[in-house]
């Protein structure tokens, strides 16, 4: 792929978004020509371009304006690809700013500011993955997404300070995935980003891969290799909000035009928001999810903070805007931006998941734009994340009250195609690790935590288990230290990871695991709703495949149950939590003959001794599974 490639879209995508590439906004060197610039500063009284190539003189290149679209432009002769560069931008009251080029493909390392010229040539080898690639985006397929923070999971060893690279990150990250068995991996955002701390969610280059870790093509290679292992790519992308940096989108030539323009309202703790009202801005915003789906080859972009786009006073005073002209409180051109966007997404790339990170009720997230819904594939159940952990952090003498915790979603299941995560905004801000949520000693711990992710992925549900928490990481999540990986010979936290890699293993291949997440035919309840046992049974169905049996023990005692099943025969066993080899203290979990004992609405039932604090899973012999 070339820089002349990047500017046309492929077929399908907006009409907005078609506009700006083409037109070539940024940078682009032209063999023989030198590079062409061309910027958006409709409110301008003059802009010019400095850089490497005029020794930062703010004057020797001014850019011409283009009719009355706010564009100016200009080519500059000697300059090359490699060379940094900022337009200096004179407002209409006179007063001049430094700004880095909105559109760039490429920034400096941090902590510089400017952009750099940057051509995208690249030979990728991926053609076989891309080609089979939509068997992995339909909503019966196994999605098991391992989320990571690149400037975090592994560190130069002999200099911690320093992050990896995206080469130097590819063997070892693949090799980790491909062992524990997840089908993808979703990075927080490696768009450009000033500052480290909020993880890469105060975007400040939208179209350009942060440089702590390397060039562009360096950032392509490692998707490449991912591709080659069998291993998807989402990219954490966020158009709901911007960095108030100096040298980036807010006040970009003198007056509010990416971001809303009432000053009360468009700025937030976390950055500045977008002005979805506004055409450019729309087009701009969708220009960049095209960049990264066709550029990079991502396999899914997962958008951050959904809720406050859809609801300007999310986190906010309600009183601070007036409601809309149909009297609630929605912000209908965020919707409609939204609408148009994943519906222009899917019509280019059918093949790519889109995630939804929205933290209300709203509904019909991931129904489809013609159905009044807002086009996602998935959305964040972040309900079952903060109930369930809420449930597991109590000590198991008192989880019985607090039962429904875990019930109540089968009321919502099917309401929306879900995601279950345990992603990195439950380990940190003084949140501990999710060991450290557990109760217990060091190994009523860890059985909690085996507990945890038998019961996650047993249900309906896509998975995302964020890094570290695979192995048990003792502190919480620190974005400028590397994970404390543990040692060879730490036989818990070994076990821990083979029952992560097992559980991916039995879910990959078990259809009734990930057939049926959004049908209430998929899912049926074995056994009443038994708070003072602390314990839930269920089945997991699929037509034509062998069911599977669930059955999960939140107490601190050994417990018999009488779960009912629709199969008459022996059970075997596909899954024990508390098997030695995963670091409990069974030595085997054994068949299970099915009685014919009318239980919960089933013909047959069977008798299961459950160990404490556990997730045992069974399946019928001799249905093509077991």
């Amino acid at each position: 792929m070339t820089s002349e490639n990047v500017e046309h879209p492929s077929a399908g995508a907006s009409e907005d978004a078609k506009r700006f590439l083409t037109h070539a906004m940024g940078s682009h060197f032209r063999s023989g020509r030198g590079t062409s610039f061309a910027v958006w500063a409709p409110r301008a009284q003059l802009v010019t371009v400095m850089g490497d190539f005029n020794h930062w003189n703010p004057i020797d290149h001014p850019l011409a304006r283009r009719g009355s679209d706010g564009v100016w432009e200009g080519d500059v002769a000697h300059c090359q690809v490699g060379d940094a560069y900022k337009y200096v931008i004179t407002a209409s009251n006179g007063t001049r700013v430094e700004k880095a080029d909105p559109f760039a493909w490429c920034s400096a390392p941090p902590p510089r500011t400017s952009s750099v010229v940057w051509d995208l040539a690249y030979r990728w080898g991926d053609q076989d993955w891309m080609e089979r690639r939509a068997r992995r985006a339909t909503l019966d397929a196994p999605v098991s997404i391992y989320e990571v923070h690149l400037g975090s999971w592994r560190r130069d060893p002999l200099r911690p300070q320093k992050a990896l690279g995206y080469r130097e990150l590819a063997a070892p990250l693949i090799e980790h995935v491909q062992r524990l068995g997840f089908t993808h991996v979703e990075l927080l955002p490696v768009m450009e980003h000033p500052l480290d701390d909020p993880w890469g969610y105060h975007t400040s280059g939208f179209f350009a891969p942060s440089r702590r870790h390397g060039d562009p093509q360096d950032f392509m290679s490692l998707i490449d290799q991912l591709h080659h292992a069998e291993i998807g790519v989402i990219l954490d992308w966020v158009p709901s909000h911007f960095s108030s940096v100096a040298t980036g989108l807010a006040n970009f030539d003198g007056a509010r035009f990416f971001e809303d323009e009432d000053p009360g309202f468009g700025r937030r703790d976390r950055g500045v928001d977008f002005n979805y009202g506004r055409r450019e801005v729309a087009s701009f915003l969708a220009s960049s999810a095209e960049h990264w789906l066709s550029t990079y080859h991502a396999d899914g972009l997962r958008v951050e903070a959904v809720a406050t786009m859809i609801y300007p006073d999310y986190s906010r005073q309600s009183t601070q805007r007036l409601p809309h002209d149909f009297g609630g409180r929605e912000n209908v051109e965020a919707i409609e931006f939204l609408r148009q966007l994943n519906t222009g997404i899917k019509d280019a790339h059918p093949d790519v998941l889109l995630i939804g990170e929205e933290s209300t009720a709203f509904p019909g997230l991931t129904r489809p734009a013609y159905l009044s819904g807002l086009g996602f594939d998935l959305k964040w159940d972040a309900g079952w994340r903060h109930q369930t952990l809420d449930y597991l952090a109590r000590d198991p003498v008192y989880r019985r009250h607090h039962f429904g915790e875990l019930t109540s979603r089968s009321a919502y299941a099917s309401d929306e195609h879900f995601v279950l995560p345990l992603s990195h905004d439950e380990v940190v801000n003084g949140k501990g690790s999710l060991l450290m949520k557990m109760p217990g000693d060091v190994a009523e711990r860890f059985a909690n935590l085996r507990l945890l992710f038998g019961y996650q992925f047993a249900l309906p549900g896509k998975k995302l288990v964020f890094m570290g928490a695979e192995f048990a990481q003792l502190p919480e999540w620190e974005c400028e230290e590397s994970l404390t990986w543990p040692s060879e010979d730490d036989e818990a936290r070994r076990g821990l990871q083979l029952w992560v890699s097992e559980l991916n293993r039995v879910y990959r291949e078990t259809p009734a695991l990930h057939d049926l997440d959004d049908d209430p035919h998929g899912f049926a309840w074995t056994q009443p709703n038994d708070a003072d046992a602390g314990v839930v049974s269920f089945l997991r169905l699929s037509p034509g495949s062998a069911p599977v049996l669930a059955l999960c023990n939140f107490s601190s005692s050994e417990i018999d149950v009488l779960a009912g099943v629709p199969a008459p025969g022996r059970w075997i066993p596909l899954l024990n939590s508390d098997d030695r080899a995963f670091g409990g203290s069974t030595i085997d979990a054994h068949p299970l003959e099915a009685e014919v004992v009318p239980a919960r609405g089933m013909s047959h039932a069977l008798r299961v001794r459950l160990p404490a604090l556990s997730t045992l899973y069974f399946s019928p012999e001799g249905l093509g599974f077991a």
